[in-house]
């Protein structure tokens, strides 16, 4: 019997205590398959990125069930949790988290130092991923000499590097105007299209979501509604190659 990749049971999020607790989450059931591509929407405040969060290992519920691949990551130590995020989940922000003084190079290696990864495979996989997104030539540049649709593609670089089952996308195209918002589309339509890897992407933007093949709404930290995209957005974006550090 084929297993959810992802399965939220009954997730109960709740931040403070007596008179200042807010519930995040309100029972939260959800279920993803692999090769899925989810646009996740909802207001300020609706539970959207907790949500997320939780997902990707970065927050833990309150109360219910998170499986991964069948794994209860609720029982899961840190240390646990932080092996299963190094494994398996890639993260594309908003705000594009790169090291400000560190070259496009040595950014997309990050994960791979974490892995415990030698240098030579580090630098390897780093350059092919960067190609990948279109970066090739552009591995020794900062953050400041790149534009922001450039950034951002050195941030999906270093969320691919690791060949990771998922790829969790927080607003990945709200710092860019349209042009480069549609090509960064193009980039996650194709990971997921071509190489099937999941894409969870949050996002309040109606024509980003267009790009996804299934959308979930969230409102007051409930599920509103849940249904497939008929008629996804096609890209026009060159076919990506998604590396990883074992590749020769």
């Amino acid at each position: 019997m084929n297993h959810p990749l992802i399965r939220l049971n009954g997730i109960i999020k709740k931040y403070g205590n007596g008179v200042a607790e807010l519930v995040a989450l309100k029972g939260i059931d959800l279920e993803i398959n692999a090769g899925e591509f989810v646009a996740i929407m909802g207001p300020s405040g609706s539970g959207k990125s907790t949500a997320m969060n939780i997902m990707g290992c970065l927050d833990t519920p309150s109360s219910g069930q998170y499986l991964f691949k069948g794994v209860h990551v609720e029982t899961l130590t840190r240390d646990q949790r932080a092996r299963l995020r190094r494994r398996y989940l890639g993260f594309v922000f908003q705000g594009f988290n790169l090291l400000a003084r560190t070259s496009a190079q040595e950014n997309v290696e990050l994960p791979l130092l974490y892995r415990g990864d030698s240098t030579s495979v580090r630098r390897q996989a780093a350059s092919r991923a960067l190609q990948s997104v279109g970066l090739g030539g552009w591995e020794q540049h900062t953050p400041a000499e790149l534009s922001g649709g450039q950034q951002q593609r050195v941030a999906i670089a270093r969320a691919i590097v690791t060949s990771p089952a998922v790829v969790l996308a927080d607003e990945p195209t709200g710092n860019l105007d349209t042009q480069r918002s549609n090509e960064i589309m193009g980039l996650l339509v194709a990971l997921n299209r071509d190489h099937g890897i999941t894409v969870l992407m949050v996002t309040h933007e109606p024509d980003m979501a267009a790009y996804s093949r299934r959308m979930i709404r969230f409102v007051d930290g409930a599920i509103a509604s849940d249904e497939p995209n008929l008629h996804p957005v096609s890209s026009q974006s060159a076919d990506i190659t998604v590396v990883s550090a074992e590749t020769s």
